[in-house]
């Protein structure tokens, strides 16, 4: 069986099925039980044991923010953990109970039981079988989706925990923050181990960087920073990011009381009226009459 033959395999098991009624409801339910328990395992990182250990009254799904509780007996560290949920895994949950209790409900119908109202507490979650991979596998031969990778690594039910850990670094979380979602004790298990590099949009990452263009001309109301020597690209491009504001200039040259002997500033001292031009800064000596705030564009710092 192939994921193309899914749709009329299905139809035929229907029609050979349609006299019990009652069989196809139990593989219905099977079946989003096991849509569910694969998609809770990707979007919280359980172990297999851990997502067999939740029950009912560990799930607080009701609350503004969702999150699912584990016992320090069922973790591995010991520890306990209180796991967030997301709104729509929440929202799956909550149609699984549901469809849980109705299966419970129809039951007690058939055997003259009293019908419960709602799902005691202590009532598993799932039915998460100890031999869960088997069921993967099948699942795997059936998507098309292989068993070992390019480099000889074997998908199981674990493997879904590294997914969950590489999704959480693909999705730019940051490495602190995944590492308590994954409740590991050191970053590095997080990172090195439960993160695939090759996964991960290194070559989109740099499109956050921002833009250095080199060969740009400047707009109109740029040109007047030629008459101060600033012209160059490399100027109009660094020096918004680098110049200082106005009243907070770096004690190494923007002081007019700056008595360097040595440099540009000696220069200064020896000729006030000189133009000093600094890579991609300039300053005017004490000698201008006219005062000027910095020109952030230019780059273009005047005393």
């Amino acid at each position: 069986m192939t994921l193309e033959d899914l749709p009329s395999a299905l139809e035929r098991a229907r029609e050979r099925l349609q006299n019990n009624p009652g069989f196809v409801a139990t593989l219905e339910l099977r079946g989003r039980e096991l849509a569910t328990v694969y998609k809770t395992l990707v979007l919280t990182g359980l172990r297999r044991g851990e997502l067999a250990s939740l029950t009912v009254s560990r799930l607080h799904l009701e609350s503004p923010l969702a999150y699912a509780e584990l016992d320090a007996s069922d973790e591995k560290n010991r520890e306990g953990s209180e796991l967030p949920l997301r709104a729509d895994l929440a929202e799956d949950l909550r149609h699984w109970l549901g469809y849980k209790l109705e299966a419970n409900q129809a039951e007690a119908r058939e055997q003259g039981e009293p019908i419960p109202e709602r799902l005691p507490g202590d009532t598993p979650v799932f039915n998460v079988p100890r031999q869960l991979v088997k069921t993967l596998d099948r699942d795997l031969a059936v998507t098309g989706i292989p068993k070992t990778d390019d480099r000889g690594r074997t998908l199981d039910v674990h493997a879904l925990r590294h997914t969950f850990g590489t999704l959480l670094s693909s999705g730019g979380v940051a490495p602190r923050t995944a590492q308590a979602a994954m409740r590991h004790a050191h970053i590095d298990l997080t990172m090195k181990v439960y993160t695939d590099p090759r996964l991960l949009d290194v070559h989109g990452a740099l499109d956050a960087l921002p833009s250095l263009p080199l060969n740009e001309t400047p707009p109109p109301e740029q040109t007047g920073a030629r008459a101060t020597g600033t012209d160059d690209a490399t100027a109009r491009t660094f020096a918004p990011g680098f110049a200082p504001k106005t009243g907070k200039g770096s004690k190494s040259w923007s002081s007019a009381d700056n008595t360097a002997t040595r440099g540009p500033l000696a220069e200064r001292t020896k000729n006030p009226e000189k133009t000093i031009v600094f890579p991609g800064l300039t300053q005017r000596g004490r000698g201008d009459s006219n005062p000027q705030p910095p020109d952030r564009q230019s780059g273009t710092l005047t005393n």
